[in-house]
């Protein structure tokens, strides 16, 4: 995994030398052995899914995610989001009704988020893989430092971006962006835990606004049925 051929070719020139730092040695060992033990989310292949489904140029908006869905078939690679025929998990399903009560888009049978990654909308998680039924199991192993590379490589661009930080772990990362430059949009988790206060906080109008202010074209937010 350390191989730069892993990487996307457009976040090669930006996140190369990543891949050549110890930690990142360190890390591709560690989850290497966690998949020879048992089955590790994503697959291998996807690890980097979200950086292959928006290049580095394109990204008009990142949202920050935690880390991969634990559960089998569900996560690929693109925060938020699962694969088409897997149950929209709850977060999603709490973004899907703000999204509706906001905008009157219609809530979609499946929760694949590929529309938005291609749009403009890089879908990071912190954490880029995760032990099968465990959440969090490969966090502080170093990808941290790997994905807080790829916010700096965003905010570093001449061209800006909006941030979506919901929660406060996502809101750790505020001192990697020049609020001057980018917007921010900030708010309580969509998690059942914190959805009461996410509920109402309009985040999708507020982030189209910034875009369009930034001289980009609005995401339109609506997910196509699989059926």
């Amino acid at each position: 995994m350390t191989d730069i051929a892993m990487l996307p070719e457009s976040w090669r020139g930006v996140l190369g030398d990543e891949l050549q730092q110890p930690y990142f040695k360190e890390l591709t060992e560690f989850v290497e052995e966690e998949r020879a033990k048992g089955p590790v989310y994503p697959p291998r292949e996807q690890v980097f899914a979200a950086l292959d489904a928006t290049p580095y140029e394109s990204v008009k908006v990142l949202v920050l995610g935690q880390d991969p869905y634990h559960g089998e078939g569900q996560g690929h690679g693109l925060c938020f989001s699962v694969r088409p025929g897997v149950k929209t998990p709850p977060s999603l399903r709490n973004i899907y009704k703000e999204m509706q009560a906001e905008l009157g888009t219609p809530i979609p049978d499946n929760g694949y988020l590929l529309p938005w990654a291609q749009q403009g909308v890089l879908l990071l998680n912190a954490v880029l893989t995760v032990r099968s039924g465990e959440a969090n199991s490969h966090k502080g192993k170093g990808w941290e430092k790997f994905t807080d590379a790829v916010i700096r490589a965003v905010a570093d661009r001449p061209d800006p971006a909006v941030f979506v930080l919901w929660g406060n772990y996502a809101q750790k990362k505020l001192p990697l962006i020049d609020e001057e430059r980018h917007v921010v949009v900030k708010g309580a988790h969509p998690s059942p835990l914190s959805a009461k206060k996410f509920f109402g906080s309009q985040p999708f109008t507020q982030i189209n606004e910034a875009v369009a202010r930034q001289g980009h074209e609005a995401i339109d937010w609506t997910i196509p049925d699989l059926g």
